[in-house]
């Protein structure tokens, strides 16, 4: 099960919406195929890890292991319990159960209605937590929301900018500011408040990574946001929130706002609609601290560079369980998650 987690990560970015799955096909204690999904539309784990076997008799002497339940609709593809019954595997082991609506326990009831053995919760929490996106996503109906935000070590995440013309000052290292890029390729979707757009003018792509453009998002409730920022250039695809209807681009396009509903639920309902699963929420300080407010978020990456600024704009505080802490260099990065 093991390898089925680290074959099921090459899918991170890339098979979303779906999960990411890996399978390994045992024989008699020796591997003899492995897969994984890679892509959303292509073939399942179980499905490559099948096509990999070489001896294609034995499979009726292996065991299956997959970390997620294995599909019993015919979505996109065919259904993985189907081919796994229809191969005579007799033994699957299985990390977790799919919370999909058209699994969601079905697959392992069609695979033992037709006499597969089945194993099901080997490194379950490992397997939930690898697909925590798609898992919030079905179980919540909302994306997976990620704070993250890089903050000096006097406790400060800007300076005081009530100048326009004052740039923005830098907290981390080249090294963070990579990783941040790599993020941007892994998740589908990244969101900054109206300040933010409007003191940073920010690109919100991939330009120290390589990888897919996520969904710019962003709040310009009063069309206060200049056109010739980056967020209006229509060089990716972007969502803009807002009390008006601006005009659309190929790659740009507006929501109307409901002033006497919550925003953050608004919008986050919205990318539910639009079937995006994680969301980077990057700042400003408002939009945090009202998503902490609202117990409105699943994990956060803070930055502590080796700064100090003395003044200027607070960092959010949050109270949550620290999972790890890592190095970049002179930068540390913590990773939360709420209290259960």
């Amino acid at each position: 099960m093991q390898r089925s987690l680290q074959l099921a990560r090459l899918g991170k970015g890339t098979a979303a919406p779906n999960p990411m799955v890996g399978s390994v096909i045992v024989f008699q204690g020796e591997i003899i195929g492995e897969g994984y999904h890679q892509q959303c539309g292509q073939a399942h784990a179980e499905v490559n890890a099948i096509n990999s076997v070489i001896d294609s008799d034995l499979l009726t002497q292996s065991t299956l292991y997959v970390n997620l339940e294995p599909c019993a609709h015919v979505g996109r593809t065919p259904a993985c319990s189907t081919l796994i019954i229809q191969k005579k595997i007799p033994r699957v082991v299985i990390g977790c159960v799919d919370p999909f609506e058209k699994v969601a326990g079905k697959g392992i009831d069609m695979l033992k209605a037709a006499g597969v053995e089945v194993v099901v919760g080997v490194l379950e929490k490992e397997s939930q937590w690898l697909n925590r996106c798609f898992f919030t996503f079905h179980q919540k109906k909302r994306p997976y929301i990620i704070l993250k935000w890089a903050q000096t070590i006097d406790g400060f995440i800007d300076i005081d900018r009530t100048d326009a013309s004052v740039e923005p000052a830098w907290i981390t290292n080249e090294l963070s500011r990579a990783l941040v890029h790599k993020w941007r390729t892994e998740e589908p979707a990244i969101m900054v408040g109206t300040q933010t757009a409007l003191k940073d003018n920010p690109q919100l792509n991939v330009r120290a990574w390589s990888g897919k453009e996520p969904l710019r998002i962003t709040v310009d409730r009063d069309l206060r946001i200049p056109r010739s920022y980056h967020l209006y250039d229509d060089s990716q695809a972007t969502l803009i929130f807002s009390n008006e209807i601006g005009q659309s681009g190929k790659n740009t396009e507006w929501v109307k706002l409901d002033n006497a509903q919550d925003i953050n639920r608004q919008i986050f309902t919205t990318l539910y609609q639009k079937e995006i699963q994680s969301v980077i929420v990057e700042g400003g300080k408002e939009v945090l601290e009202s998503l902490i407010a609202q117990n409105l978020w699943d994990e956060a990456r803070v930055f502590i560079g080796p700064k100090t600024f003395k003044k200027g704009v607070k960092a959010p505080i949050i109270d949550a369980k620290l999972l790890r802490k890592e190095w970049l260099n002179d930068t540390e990065l913590s990773y939360f998650i709420p209290f259960d």
